[in-house]
């Protein structure tokens, strides 16, 4: 049942996308930037596209016999990719919803009559898709991972052997948390209003939806520092284990992966010099995927040690 949830809520999006692709303006209002960049365009909804599909292999891997046996590695990696993607939307979205409700819209400061980037409908569809599946895929992995791999993150917090926290880990999370400051600071200085490092398009384009996804992308970087120190160091000596590696394994993703995401885009984007990101901004993109990163070894690490520790193959 659930598998069968989270590949039909990925249809409405790989058929929108495959749509534009072929030249549709669906969805699409006249005067939006999205219809300046035609190859650009195609490109990035390729791209999209290749990464929804991938929803469909892991539901099928998570629930066919023959995915038992698939190396941990291959699975583990694109189900952090996809819980780093996903999990900003599924937090975002209804947040986004709830702001535009005490705001009264998504227009503007600047200019309140400003064409649409996309059709209101447009998100609606591809969000609730994107929760949809989130919340399909996840509860698959959960089953699965409890079955194969439930032994690593018995316990609590404080009885892991020191041999599970090695010197890689705790120098991962030391090196992400001071990192984690820089894109921390100019994140929250965006959330409360600040245009510092921002471009002027940028800036006269800040709706509620940006003030919410900056706060959010906040948390996730605290959240993942946090439970990446309970881990390494053992902090939080009464917590299950599972509760800061799950913390660690879902806010690591979403602060690489779209750290990660935004930078491409920025780096790939519109050449036009007002379009063009600042250095700051593209610098705070690349500092937060590497915080993600970094956080995200150290949680393979750990996992990889325990796995030693029991005698067992993940």
């Amino acid at each position: 049942m659930l598998r069968a949830v989270a590949v039909v809520a990925c249809l409405p999006y790989l058929v929108l996308k495959a749509a534009w692709i072929g030249g549709s303006h669906i969805g699409i209002p006249e005067g939006s930037t999205l219809l300046d960049h035609r190859v650009a365009m195609i490109v990035a909804n390729g791209v999209s596209v290749l990464l929804d599909s991938c929803v469909i292999v892991l539901a099928l891997v998570l629930t066919r016999p023959w995915g038992r046996r698939v190396p941990a590695w291959s699975l583990a990696f694109p189900v952090w990719v996809a819980t780093g993607l996903l999990a900003p939307i599924m937090a975002g979205f209804p947040l986004q919803l709830l702001a535009r409700a005490f705001t009264g819209g998504v227009a503007t400061a600047s200019d309140p009559r400003r064409d649409p980037f996309l059709h209101e409908w447009v998100f609606g569809v591809v969000y609730g898709g994107f929760i949809v599946q989130g919340l399909a895929l996840g509860a698959l992995f959960v089953l699965y991972a409890r079955d194969r791999w439930g032994h690593l993150w018995r316990g609590r917090t404080g009885d892991l052997p020191s041999a599970v926290t090695g010197r890689h880990p705790k120098a991962a999370v030391a090196v992400a948390a001071v990192l984690a400051l820089f894109p921390f600071a100019v994140r929250l200085l965006w959330a409360c209003g600040s245009a510092a490092g921002l471009g002027a398009d940028r800036a006269a384009d800040r709706t509620s939806d940006f003030y919410v996804l900056e706060g959010l992308y906040v948390v996730f970087l605290v959240l993942a520092v946090a439970a990446g120190v309970a881990l390494a160091f053992r902090r939080a000596r009464v917590l299950p284990v599972a509760v800061p590696l799950a913390t660690a394994w879902v806010c690591s993703g979403a602060v690489a992966c779209w750290g990660g995401w935004m930078l491409l885009a920025s780096l790939l984007g519109p050449g036009e010099p007002a379009d063009r990101p600042t250095l700051l901004t593209v610098l705070t993109y690349a500092a937060q995927m590497t915080v993600g990163l970094l956080l995200a070894s150290a949680c393979a690490h750990f996992l990889v040690r325990r796995s030693a520790t029991t005698g067992t193959r993940p």
